[in-house]
């Protein structure tokens, strides 16, 4: 008997009809999430709210830990494109400590205007789910980018080792916040004294 593949379909295979409704699933869990939290949403909820059948809704995303991972992917990867913008435009000319400072500082305060996107970070960073692994990789490569483009003064040398432990700090204080175990104020000193400290060597006017 041939096995029948229920993989959701690859991204880049979509028609635009169907990215269309895709994107209409993660606007809907990202409304959802921000109205009624992580715990309580269900996929039901999210279909009804984007007019997607459940049944059609599973050839895009293979369970709820997919589409929330791929929709806090999404809401990341456009968050770190507007980030990068700002410090290229008129607010530019900063050396690269305080460039990346206010990288994070602006980072950390779009996740306090919308803390329950935070707590679905956090959330979907422990999925097993092997679809909503790939969504995180992928954000993990937006965050790799996105350093990159704001520290490019740094040496090649370096400069992975210095962007893995800026974005491994980022998680770390944004769970300590999300879970109770600091204050958000306390939680983004500690990110931004860990930037300073990586990242002073290279600094550049």
């Amino acid at each position: 008997m041939t096995k029948v593949d229920l993989s959701p379909r690859p991204v880049e295979a979509m028609s635009p009809r169907q990215l269309e409704r895709r994107e209409s699933l993660i606007a809907a869990a990202l409304a959802l999430v921000n109205e009624i939290g992580v715990e309580r949403l269900q996929m039901k909820q999210v279909c009804e709210r984007s007019g997607v059948a459940l049944g059609t809704a599973y050839r895009y995303f293979s369970s709820k830990d997919h589409l929330l991972a791929a929709a806090i992917a999404e809401w990341h990867r456009l968050l770190l494109a507007d980030l990068v913008a700002e410090l290229r435009g008129p607010r530019g000319g900063l050396g690269t400590t305080d460039r990346v400072v206010r990288f994070v500082r602006h980072g950390m305060r779009a996740y306090q205007r919308q803390p329950q996107l935070a707590r679905l970070r956090v959330a979907v960073a422990a999925s097993t789910d092997p679809f909503a692994s790939e969504a995180l990789q992928g954000m993990a490569r937006a965050d790799n980018a996105a350093l990159q483009a704001v520290m490019a003064e740094v040496p090649t040398a370096a400069s992975d080792l210095v962007r893995h432990i800026v974005g491994h700090a980022w998680q770390g204080e944004l769970t300590a916040w999300v879970t109770g175990r600091t204050t958000l104020g306390d939680a983004r000193r500690q990110l931004e004294d860990v930037v300073r400290l990586v990242l002073t060597p290279y600094d550049t006017p």
